[in-house]
């Protein structure tokens, strides 16, 4: 009689019940490490104590009744007292979300409390769904659908099996907690398993997740985040140093950072410079070793009301031939500002944005922090060290007055004490020679003054002392950041009388051989000037940090540009799978989906075709080989593999089989001897033969002795199997089957 499949006992799925939902709500409140909300402290008590409670399931019995009662009073007034301090809805749900399944995965519950586990990790999930696009999230997703499914399964289980089950929330500590031992439950469930259905659903839901992921990539895409509008309850704060002032240092402090900032694909390689700058923020106030952007330059350079858009419209004309689209992916807490190579023809977010479009500074701002990665496309990029304002000019000359607070004139402004401008201007008079330099040249020579006296540092040391600290480092032999150099600059020039103001963003970045894009990290971030030449009507880039080349050599383009940026570390590999996430799922037009399409369709034609042509290689080689003349040799070496096959088998029956399955017990912790699994086996082989026959009565008793009996009665194993063998030849040839 065949052996009825073993089940685990009530006590066991309760036991395992306890562990799914411990492992549900861990994998929900792992989801603040892509939201990047100010939860991290309620995020890791969550985790500690949830683990605790997953390690020592007798904790939760240890916390008195009473706080219990205390605990829905006290979850309101938090969240209360979250939205009064901070004023933001969404983190504050957020919170609000982790403290209820903190309280969940350490209590124990009854059936209503595990659902409502479910829903509110279902909740983080969707949040975190909507607010970010990261590649690790997608794998994240998939393993807590996989466990809310095991859970499920499991929560009905229980309650098909239940008859006395402790209520949650009694004090004391439950039957199963207290005999948990999660070996021990392991075992049990590798034993209880029916491999072939969790096979089976395992394959059931691989193919789920492929046919989802295709029918991802081929329907297009609406943005989720508009139709739930989260982000309007997501802020931000932008890293310093990329918001509207800085101080020495900023910059320096994100360079320490090798995180990715933005990625940008171009559709025609020969566009990009050799040294490309990726301006974002232009600062024109200075005073105490501050830059920021005036409250006259916002006024003036931004216009007054805010932009609601999905396309900007740039100041660069369309030009012949065909377009060449710039598509950026912006990290998120990087800044509202956003990178750009100069000016353009017309960006296109992927969805309508507020935004404030300073054409003048060849800046765009968006009104908040983006909560998730922001993808724009440019086209008619012109990246050029040079931004065209021909108005500057007549502006400047109709504006020098001294009672005029404008922003022309901040750009003029040094900021500085009396005994600080004289410096300035000794060490004007030291670089130009007391002649009027042109400002290309000016710019230069300052920017070799400066490279003379100081090295670069990312750990400078200002001296102390009175007066401006810019100015004191400028006439000291410290080394220096890129802030203090492009700082020094633009207050040389100013005391030269050229208009100068400082801009921050990215400089250069890495082509990622294997997606074959630009990847910019926090790593690049960078200062630099522009001055402004009346002549030409144009601000010029100047970049005076060591190291950096400037000039027409730094507007080099084409494919040998790119291979002294091509990048192929492991870190380039991983990033490549972030863009190819990216471009799946952020959809401009549907050319995306139908390139994806069609590569998914040669793929498919291409494999087919490999194939059958090594198919119908190996049928060429195989009749080639018969058709070639037989020798003795090619008998010999035939009649020798066969020989050797033979005796394989032989040796795996004999001897091989028998060390794997001692192999496979040992393996398993010795659940079943391999004597005894052998034994059973020829009892099966022989059980369909007839008991009462003289040559298998004998046999059995001894076979059921080695598979049932104590070991100090057993027979000696190998003589008992081949009397078995040797009785199961001569009952297969009487033909002797059992009556029915």
């Amino acid at each position: 009689m065949e052996k009825k499949r073993p089940r685990l006992s009530l006590e066991e799925l309760y036991q395992l019940k306890w562990l799914l939902g411990g492992a549900l709500v861990l994998l929900a409140v792992w989801t603040v490490f892509y939201l990047d909300f100010e939860a991290w402290t309620l995020m890791g008590l969550t985790t500690l104590a949830v683990a605790a409670a997953l390690v020592r399931p007798g904790l939760p019995a240890l916390v008195p009744a009473w706080t219990h009662r205390l605990v829905f009073p006290a979850v309101v007034v938090f969240f209360v007292g979250d939205l009064w301090l901070t004023g933001q809805v969404l983190p504050a749900i957020v919170r609000l979300d982790i403290l209820l399944l903190l309280y969940r995965g350490i209590s124990y519950r009854q059936k209503r409390d595990d659902l409502q586990v479910i829903v509110l990790g279902l909740f983080l999930i969707v949040v975190a769904g909507v607010l970010t696009v990261s590649l690790v999230f997608a794998v994240q997703i998939l393993v807590f659908t996989a466990c809310a499914l095991a859970f499920l399964l499991v929560i009905n289980l229980v309650e098909s099996a239940e008859t006395m089950a402790p209520k949650s929330g009694e004090p004391g500590r439950p039957a199963w907690a207290a005999h948990l031992r999660w070996r021990r439950l392991a075992a049990r469930v590798r034993e209880v398993a029916d491999w072939r259905v969790v096979t089976l659903g395992a394959v059931l839901f691989v193919g789920v997740v492929g046919v989802s992921a295709l029918l991802f990539l081929a329907i297009p895409r609406f943005q989720l985040e508009n139709s739930l509008f989260l982000e309007r309850f997501a802020a931000k704060k932008a890293r310093t140093g990329f918001n509207d002032s800085i101080k020495f240092g900023d910059v320096t402090e994100i360079q320490q950072d090798n995180g990715l900032a933005l990625s940008v694909d171009v559709t025609d390689r020969s566009q990009i410079p050799a040294a490309p700058y990726w301006r974002m923020l232009v600062l024109d106030d200075y005073a105490n070793g501050t830059f920021k952007l005036s409250a006259a330059l916002r006024l003036t350079a931004f216009p007054r009301g805010e932009s609601l858009a999905s396309t900007v419209r740039g100041t660069s004309r369309a030009h012949g031939g065909e377009p060449v689209y710039w598509t950026f992916y912006f990290e998120s807490g990087i800044s509202r500002y956003l990178p750009l190579l100069g000016t353009f023809e017309q960006l296109r977010f992927r969805e309508t944005q507020n935004f404030r479009h300073a054409a003048k500074l060849g800046v765009i701002a968006l009104r908040d922090e983006p909560a998730a990665m922001t993808a724009y496309r440019v086209e008619g990029m012109n990246a050029s060290d040079t931004l065209a304002d021909a108005s500057f000019a007549l502006r400047l000359r109709d504006n020098k007055k001294p009672d005029r607070n404008t922003p022309i004139l901040r750009m003029l402004k040094l900021g500085v004490g009396e005994p600080d401008r004289v410096k300035l201007q000794g060490v004007v008079r030291e670089i130009t020679g007391g002649a009027d330099l042109p400002v290309a040249e000016f710019a230069r020579r300052a920017g070799e003054w400066l490279a003379q006296r100081h090295a670069y540092s990312l750990n400078p040391q200002v001296p102390d002392g009175a007066g401006d600290p810019l100015v004191r480092w400028l006439v000291s032999r410290e080394p220096g950041h890129c802030e203090l150099f492009a700082g020094s600059v633009v207050l040389l020039a100013r005391a030269a009388g050229l208009p100068s103001r400082v801009v921050t963003g990215f400089r250069g970045g890495s082509w990622n051989a294997y997606s074959n894009n630009f990847t910019i990290r926090n790593s690049d971030a960078h200062a630099w000037c522009e001055v402004f030449d009346v002549a030409a009507g144009v601000w010029l880039r100047t970049d005076p940090t060591p190291g950096a080349v400037t000039g027409p050599a730094e507007q080099a383009k084409g494919e040998a540009t790119l291979a002294r940026r091509l990048d192929r570390s492991w870190s380039a590999r991983w990033d490549s799978l972030r863009v190819f996430w990216y471009r799946r799922i952020v959809n401009f037009d549907q050319r995306s989906q139908v390139e994806t399409l069609k590569a998914v369709k040669v793929a498919t034609e291409n494999s087919g075709k490999q194939l059958r042509a090594t198919l119908s290689e190996a049928v060429e080689r195989l009749k080639a080989w018969l058709a070639a003349p037989w020798t003795m040799r090619r008998v010999v070496n035939l009649l020798g593999l066969l020989a050797a096959a033979v005796l394989a088998g032989w040796a795996w029956r004999e001897f091989g089989r028998g060390w794997w399955q001692r192999w496979r017990s040992e393996a398993s912790g010795g659940r079943l001897d391999p004597v005894r699994a052998q034994a059973g086996r020829w009892l099966r082989e022989l059980g369909d033969f007839d008991r009462s026959a003289p040559e298998t009565r004998s046999v059995r008793e001894e076979l059921e002795r080695l598979r049932f009996g104590a070991r100090a009665t057993w027979p000696k194993p190998a003589p008992v199997f081949r009397r078995a063998r040797q009785a199961l030849r001569a009952a297969r040839r009487g033909g002797r089957v059992k009556a029915s």
